[in-house]
C-alpha cells in the first residue's frame, strides 16, 4: 500500500504552478494557485517544520519591529 504526504503533494502541485509564465496566467488560474498556497501553509502550520518557519518570522518581524522604534 502506498501513501502520499498530503504536504508534499500540495508543495508540488504550488511549485508546478509557480513555474508557468506569468503573462500566461488568467485570473482564476492565480487565484486556485493562491488557494493552493494558502492550503499549503494550513497543513505545514502544526507540524515541527511550520513551527520552526513561524518561530523564524516571528523573530524577523520582532527585529525589523524594534529597529524602526
Amino acid at each position: 500500500m502506498m501513501t502520499i504526504n498530503v504536504g508534499v503533494l500540495l508543495a508540488v502541485v504550488v511549485v508546478m504552478r509557480l513555474r508557468r509564465r506569468t503573462q500566461a496566467r488568467s485570473r482564476v488560474e492565480e487565484r486556485n494557485t493562491a488557494f493552493f498556497v494558502l492550503a499549503l501553509g494550513i497543513v505545514i502550520a502544526p507540524t515541527p517544520l511550520g513551527q520552526g518557519i513561524f518561530n523564524l518570522i516571528h523573530q524577523l518581524v520582532t527585529g525589523v519591529s524594534q529597529a524602526g522604534t
